[in-house]
C-alpha cells in the first residue's frame, strides 16, 4: 500500500491531473501547461515542532516544519528558515530538508527559558517553483533542561508475529517522539524475506515511518522488519537497541485506500486544541488530551485530580493530558497535535476517489464498499444509518468539504468483518452526532466535534478546535 508516497506528492499530482482534464476538454489545444496549473497551488506549513506558543522546549532540540507538499530543497536555507531570540538576535544554525520536513539545527544549545521566534519566508518554494503565500511565523519558549531520552518504536503495523498480513500492505512504525527525518531511510528501516532484502522506499512524516515495497509481497511468507540505532530524535539521541519484528503474509489483498496514519495522535481517544467539555453521565475509555490550551479547558469532569504529568477524572478510564502539566507531557502533546494535523492533511489530500458527490451528500440507507469517497459539500446521515461492508483489513476514507451531520438514532453498521480502526471521516467543517447515534470510525475534524445526549462512538475524536460531550460512551477501536 502506498500511503506516504501518495501523501508526499499529492498536491503536485493533483495539479498534473487538473492539467490533463483541461487538455482533454480543449481537444489538446491551447497554451496551458502542467507547471502553470501547479504554480497556482501555494504550499503551506501544516505542522511544526515545537508547536506555536509551546513552553518547556528542550534546549538541544532541532526545530522542524512539515509542508503540505514536497519542496525545492535549494530554497530551504538559513536565509529562508531562521530562528531568533530576544531582540530579534539571530541564532546560528544550519537547515536540512528530507521528505516534506525542513529542520533548523542550532549550532549550540538554546538558552534557558527564552522566547524564540521561528520564521519560514516566502523564499521557500515547492517543486513547481510556487512560494509560500506569506511568511510563516511561530514562537516557543525553552525550558531549563536538555532532551536526553532515547526514542523508541511505540507500535508497528503489522504487529509482531501477525499472520495473514495482506500482500499489498506497507510496513509502518510509529515512534515515541519526532525523529530526525534525515536518519530515516532504507538503511535504517529495512525488510527481508529470510536473508533476501526486499526492495522498497522509506518515507517519514510526523512520528510515522513507512516502508513501501516496490512490488507486492509473496504469499504465505515470513518477513522480518528492522529499524536500527541509526535512528535519532530531534535532539540527536539514538535508539538504544534495534527494533526487530516478524510477520507472515496471507494470500489476500487489502481493499480501499491506504489507511491514514494517526501517529501518536492514535494514542488518544479524544484530542483537542481548544478544549473538551462534558455534561451528564459520560464514559470515556482511553486517554484524552488538550494542547496548546491548558488544563482549564477540561470542563465538567468530576473528581478531577492532577498527578504530575497527567490527571484523572471519574468519567475517564485512562489519563487526561494538558499542555501545562509537568514534563514530558507538553512535548508529548505537541507531537500528538502535530500528528493529528498531518493526518488531517493526508486524508484531505488523497486522490482518485471511488465516488464523488455520492447521494448529493445524503448517504442514508446506503451500503458502502471500501474506498475513498469525496464531497464538495456537507454529508448527512439520517436515522436510516449507513452500512460499511468489507473485510478486516479494508479501508474507508470520507473526504467532506463542509459539515458532517448524523441525525438522532442513526447507526453506522459494520459488516463482513469491517473494523472501526480502518474508517476515517475527514471533515473540514464541524461534526455533529445526534442523540443515541451509534457511530464508528476516526473523526478528523477541522472544527467542532459535538456528541449529543446518548450518542456512542467506537473510534476517536481528533478536533482542531473543541470537543463537546453530553452523556456519551466513547471507546477506542478494537485492534
Amino acid at each position: 500500500m502506498k500511503a506516504f508516497k501518495q501523501y508526499s506528492n499529492q498536491i503536485m499530482w493533483l495539479g498534473i491531473l487538473m492539467f490533463g482534464i483541461v487538455v482533454v476538454g480543449c481537444g489538446g489545444g491551447g497554451g496551458g501547461s502542467a507547471s502553470g496549473i501547479a504554480n497556482a497551488i501555494a504550499p503551506t506549513v501544516i505542522s511544526t515542532n515545537p508547536g506555536n506558543t509551546v513552553t518547556a522546549v528542550a534546549r538541544n532540540q532541532n526545530i522542524t516544519a512539515i509542508f503540505s507538499t514536497a519542496m525545492d530543497a535549494a530554497t530551504l536555507t538559513a536565509s529562508t528558515f531562521t530562528l531568533t531570540g530576544p531582540g530579534s538576535t539571530p541564532v546560528a544554525g544550519s537547515v536540512t530538508y528530507s521528505g516534506t520536513t525542513a529542520s533548523f539545527n542550532p549550532t549550540v544549545d538554546l538558552n534557558n527559558t527564552v522566547l524564540y521566534t521561528a520564521t519560514i519566508t516566502t523564499g521557500a518554494k515547492n517543486l513547481a517553483g510556487t512560494s509560500l503565500a506569506a511568511n510563516y511565523v511561530w514562537t516557543f519558549t525553552t525550558g531549563a533542561i536538555n532532551d536526553i531520552v532515547a526514542p523508541d518504536v511505540n507500535s508497528t503495523n503489522p504487529e509482531s508475529n501477525a499472520t495473514g498480513v495482506p500482500i499489498n500492505q506497507n510496513i509502518t512504525a510509529i515512534f515515541s517522539e519526532a525523529i530526525d527525518p534525515a536518519t530515516v531511510n532504507t538503511t535504517s528501516f529495512s525488510l527481508t524475506d529470510g536473508i533476501t532484502p526486499v526492495v522498497g522506499a522509506v518515507t517519514y512524516s510526523g512520528t510515522t515511518a513507512v516502508f513501501n515495497p516496490t512490488t507486492t509481497l509473496n504469499s504465505d511468507t515470513n518477513y522480518t522488519a528492522t529499524i536500527t540505532t541509526a535512528i535519532h530524535d530531534l535532539a540527536g539521541n539514538a535508539m538504544l537497541v534495534n527494533k526487530v519484528w516478524m510477520f507472515t503474509t496471507g494470500t489476500a489483498v487489502a481493499n480501499g485506500p491506504d489507511p491514514v496514519s494517526l501517529g501518536t495522535a492514535g494514542n488518544f481517544v479524544l484530542l483537542s486544541k481548544s478544549g473538551i467539555s462534558t455534561t451528564g453521565a459520560t464514559s470515556i475509555t482511553g486517554d484524552i488530551g488538550v494542547s496548546p490550551i491548558d488544563a482549564t479547558a477540561f470542563t465538567g469532569f468530576s473528581n478531577y485530580a492532577l498527578a504530575g504529568t497527567y490527571a484523572t477524572a471519574d468519567e475517564v478510564t485512562g489519563k487526561l493530558y494538558a499542555a501545562d502539566f509537568a514534563a514530558p507531557t507538553p512535548a508529548y502533546l505537541t507531537t500528538a497535535i502535530s500528528d493529528m494535523e498531518i493526518a488531517f492533511t493526508d486524508a484531505a489530500g488523497r486522490t482518485n476517489p471511488t465516488a464523488t458527490e455520492l447521494g448529493a451528500g445524503n448517504i442514508s440507507g446506503m451500503i458502502l464498499a471500501p474506498g475513498l469517497y469525496k464531497w464538495g459539500t456537507g454529508v448527512l446521515i439520517t436515522g436510516a444509518g449507513v452500512t460499511l461492508s468489507g473485510g478486516v483489513n479494508d479501508v474507508w476514507i470520507f473526504q467532506i468539504a463542509q459539515d458532517l451531520t448524523v441525525n438522532s438514532g442513526a447507526i453506522i453498521t459494520l459488516a463482513g468483518g469491517a473494523k472501526a480502526k480502518n474508517i476515517f471521516w475527514q471533515v473540514s467543517g464541524q461534526t455533529a452526532l445526534g442523540t443515541t447515534v451509534q457511530f464508528k470510525g476516526n473523526i478528523l475534524s477541522q472544527t467542532l466535534i459535538s456528541l449529543n445526549t446518548g450518542a456512542t462512538l467506537e473510534g476517536r475524536t481528533l478536533a482542531q478546535t473543541a470537543v463537546t460531550l453530553n452523556a456519551n460512551t466513547i471507546i477506542l477501536p478494537t485492534p
